[in-house]
């Protein structure tokens, strides 16, 4: 289906200023036949991005549970609703972290759009710089509610269980949600453990200058579409975008990073006026190699370094109710 330009706009961009900005497309993908979608857009900063996802789990009864909200675009909206056709209306949208603004943006604007769905929200929502009320960060109010302590408290409890692991960071929290789908075996996670793969993901692909831009060794070179450099820029970019200045990364002096600028071929604006401030060490492979780990699951370095040594007890025990919840028959 050919695309209008409207209908990957993100109006409200300027709420979290992110990379591809006021474009956001998005990609739907069936992971459990007929009961469990993926709904992937991308998002990052200097062209480091990042998929963002959101899941639509298919309710027993009818209906559907949405975990985690992406942006609600008229292409986002168009996916959804082809799938509220065949499976019953959106009843629940859940928000899983207290901390993740990259989530917690999308959820009023997504309410809105389905105005008979129950809001539910991870314990201790809080907000920067002003802790304001979840109704003036355009939660609907009638219809938010906390999720309580205990699953089974909820309406969907025939069919999700899920462990909370909420700690004090002092001016908020660091919460996240894990839900355990019985009936498919599924467990969903935010942000906790990640996997990385060696090939650049789909959604990520349908734009692909941000991985031809890191896929370059100098200013100098040009931007080549291959398929070559598509992986490595996505190599690159993962290593930016879980260690922010990652090892295999050397910065490059400011009268080195001007000289390169003039003499690169693209210097547009798009092309950030040919300026590259960095050169990547020889063993980058390496380092990424040693990153991905063969497509294991994974803490992403900020959290095992800024997050869960705060409460690491906790942290253990929450894991392990997740995962006795997943082991149970």
């Amino acid at each position: 289906m050919k695309l209008d330009a409207k209908d990957s706009a993100w109006t409200f961009w300027f709420t979290l200023p992110l990379y591809p900005y006021n474009k956001r497309r998005t990609l739907r993908t069936e992971v459990v036949k007929d009961t469990i979608w993926t709904f992937d857009q991308v998002q990052g900063i200097l062209y480091t991005v990042v998929p963002i996802r959101m899941t639509v789990v298919k309710l027993a009864a009818g209906g559907l549970l949405v975990y985690a909200p992406v942006a609600p675009t008229r292409e986002c909206i168009r996916l959804l609703n082809e799938l509220v056709a065949v499976h019953g209306p959106v009843k629940h949208i859940i928000l899983p972290t207290s901390s993740g603004l990259e989530h917690k943006i999308f959820v009023g604007p997504f309410a809105r759009r389905f105005p008979q769905a129950q809001v539910w929200v991870a314990p201790n929502q809080w907000s920067f710089p002003l802790n304001l009320p979840l109704s003036w960060l355009g939660f609907p109010p009638k219809r938010t509610r906390v999720l309580p302590e205990y699953s089974i408290l909820t309406p969907f409890a025939d069919e999700f269980e899920y462990a909370s692991l909420d700690i004090d960071l002092g001016r908020g929290t660091f919460a996240e949600v894990a839900m355990l789908h019985r009936r498919s075996r599924t467990l969903l996670v935010t942000d906790a453990v990640v996997s990385v793969p060696e090939e650049p993901p789909a959604i990520v692909q349908l734009d692909p200058y941000p991985l031809l831009f890191h896929a370059r060794d100098s200013a100098t070179e040009p931007i080549e579409d291959t398929e070559t450099n598509r992986r490595k820029g996505w190599q690159r970019i993962s290593l930016f975008a879980f260690y922010f200045r990652p090892s295999a990364l050397e910065p490059v002096s400011l009268p080195r990073t001007l000289q390169g600028a003039f003499k690169a071929p693209d210097r547009s604006k798009k092309a950030y006026f040919g300026l590259y401030p960095f050169v990547w060490q020889p063993d980058w492979k390496q380092s990424f190699e040693a990153l991905r780990g063969e497509g294991r699951l994974f803490v992403a370095p900020i959290l095992q370094t800024l997050i869960f040594p705060q409460a690491p007890q906790q942290t253990l025990a929450w894991a392990d109710r997740s995962l006795m919840r997943f082991g149970r028959k």
